[in-house]
């Protein structure tokens, strides 16, 4: 079975005749489209408003095979200067229709009576929420010739700034064990069984992100003020709230569910006190010994064994995913192992011109490898239930992103827990499973605490290396509170965390809480209902997430999202998993 994944049914290299093909039919398509919207009239007609959409899904299509490739390729070869150098000639080329797409939705939002023109459209009716949205965004639209000048100093500002942070983690070098290694490699050696391997990890770690930190540092910097800047002339009170529209997400619905975590903070960090008095500490767990293994889980699996584990585990869930995900291995779906100038984590990335999707992770074999690839073909799961909207129904907000991939890991590991053949492989297994819960509900608490207080302060002040230190400790502090050793927390999270330096998205981190926490709502009504009568109605959710906001989502599996109710219900049942840890 190959280990990397093949983009041979996209293009063969970038030299490649149907890639320059393609890219020159983009740019005609875009000069075409430049044209068509200058001469469009203010106020459209049901087949202005169908024409409008339909050009946009041919640029769609069109662009996003050759972005997706792009991308893709720069994943496993960051370091390749011909990639950079085109994928900035793609965002000049998308930068070209900004005023375009720009005075397309001005028009589009004056589309009378929306109800009546999809009566008569049958392209409207499918994009009726698509255009429900337009119409909100209008009033947060600048002008055209300010929407085509922000797009294009993008490209040597904000976006800039985050390749540098990309560039910079990916490629910095860590002096370990008298070599250089990856940061990848090192943040691996988290999880390894012996304590001097991971302390002396923790401690290289630190060490390699001196090196990069200040220029990082001007990266976050210079992001955030932009994206206040951007918020302000949009018209938002904060990121935050533009954020929250961008998601289809009420602020009710965010309120609830951190309302929620932060009462039952001191229940989850009972987790980490136990484990620390478990590993022979008497406060607080060092950060280093996070993911220290607990129970006995040592076996290393390979590649062929983690196929026949999901595939397994998953048929009794439903045939289709265990299907899905034969394929991706089988297909060459997968890059598996860690290299030099390799992205580190692991990402999904649905590629739906060709009905497949693809995954990014760093293997190494271990049970939470394993957990990390059922995660992304979760993922790839709602990838495909979303195939088979219309282009631009086809991008569902982050929140219920991280729905699919986190139910399949709640899936996953309750299976093993359950069927766990002694007392130090369930508690293996039970220490797997809530390593992963814990780390979404409370690090991301200190996350989204940690950008709030850059997005208030970067206002009033340049935010040093220490002042951004200082400020991931003191969100530390608040999430973590006594389950970590307060003199041994992670001052240079925000370093490695790609999530903080992206311009088209803020607050990248509580959709992680909320995957979680949704997860186990709907685990809890799987396991009430049965999977004959649970999963039509979860795959036709997924469905519906790129055509709904996130609250009617929830509303299709009957969950009222701006309850707290619901989202302390979720905290319990994670809470019953902590029980059963101290127990055991």
């Amino acid at each position: 079975m190959k280990t990397e994944w093949n983009l041979d049914k996209l293009y063969h290299g970038l030299d490649d005749p149907q890639y320059k093909k393609d890219y020159k039919t983009c740019e005609e398509l875009i000069e075409n489209y430049n044209r068509v919207i200058a001469d469009m009239p203010d106020v459209p007609g049901v087949k202005e408003a169908e024409q409008i959409l339909l050009l946009q899904e041919q640029i769609q299509e069109t662009f996003m095979k050759l972005i997706l490739y792009v991308e893709l390729r720069q994943a496993t070869d960051t370091e390749n200067g011909d990639l950079m150098a085109e994928s900035n000639n793609l965002t000049r080329l998308d930068s070209t229709k900004v005023a375009s797409d720009t005075r397309a939705s001005k028009i589009l939002a004056k589309l009378d009576n929306l109800e009546e023109a999809a009566k008569q459209s049958e392209v409207i009716a499918d994009y009726q929420f698509y255009l429900t949205k337009i119409k909100e965004n209008d009033s947060h639209m600048l002008s055209d010739e300010q929407e085509e000048l922000y797009a294009q100093m993008d490209m040597t500002g904000g976006s800039a700034w985050s390749n540098l942070q990309n560039y910079l983690s990916s490629t910095v070098k860590v002096d370990y064990d008298g070599k250089q290694i990856t940061l990848t490699d090192v943040r691996n050696l988290a999880y390894d069984a012996d304590k001097k391997v991971r302390k002396d990890a923790y401690e290289a770690e630190i060490a390699a992100y001196d090196k990069i930190a200040d220029s990082v540092a001007y990266a976050l910097n210079n992001i955030k003020l932009q994206m206040n800047m951007i918020a302000e002339k949009r018209g938002f009170e904060s990121p935050l709230a533009m954020t929250l529209q961008q998601s289809n997400m009420k602020r009710e619905t965010l309120d609830a569910m951190m309302g929620a975590i932060k009462v039952h903070l001191p229940k989850v960090r009972r987790y980490f006190l136990h484990k620390a008095k478990k590993l022979g500490y008497e406060g607080g767990l060092p950060w280093y010994e996070l993911f220290a293994p607990l129970g006995k889980d040592e076996r290393k699996y390979t590649i062929d064994e983690t196929k026949e584990i999901l595939t397994g585990t998953f048929e009794k869930f439903t045939p289709e995913m265990s299907g899905l995900m034969r394929e991706a291995f089988e297909n060459e779906w997968i890059d598996f192992y860690p290299h030099q100038g390799k992205s580190g984590g692991a990402f999904d990335c649905g590629v739906s011109m060709i009905k497949e999707s693809r995954v990014l992770t760093n293997f190494d074999g271990t049970f939470t490898a394993i957990d990390t690839l059922a995660h992304e073909l979760g993922h790839s799961f709602h990838d495909r239930q979303v195939q088979d909207n219309r282009p631009m129904n086809q991008d569902y907000p982050m929140q219920v992103a991280e729905t699919a991939s986190t139910f399949n890991e709640t899936f996953l590991c309750s299976s093993y827990v359950a069927n766990a053949k002694s007392d130090e492989e369930k508690l293996a297994l039970l220490e797997g499973l809530l390593k992963e819960q814990t780390q979404c509900i409370v690090d991301i608490y200190s996350r989204y605490l940690f950008e709030t207080a850059v997005f208030e302060q970067c206002e009033n002040k340049f935010l040093m290396t220490d002042d951004l230190k200082e400020l991931m400790l003191d969100a530390q502090r608040q999430a973590y509170g006594e389950g970590l050793d307060e003199n041994c927390l992670h001052p240079y999270m925000w370093v490695c965390k790609g999530h903080y330096y992206s311009t088209g998205l803020s607050f990248y981190n509580f959709p992680y809480a909320f995957g979680v926490l949704f997860a186990a709502g709907l685990y809890h009504l799987y396991l009430e209902e049965g999977a004959e009568s649970f999963v039509p109605k979860y795959k036709a959710m997924l469905k519906a997430t790129p055509t709904c906001n996130v609250e009617e989502a929830g509303a299709l599996m009957n969950i009222d999202l701006t309850d707290q109710k619901f989202w302390e219900s979720s905290l319990e049942a994670i809470e019953a998993n902590i029980d059963a840890f101290c127990a055991l």
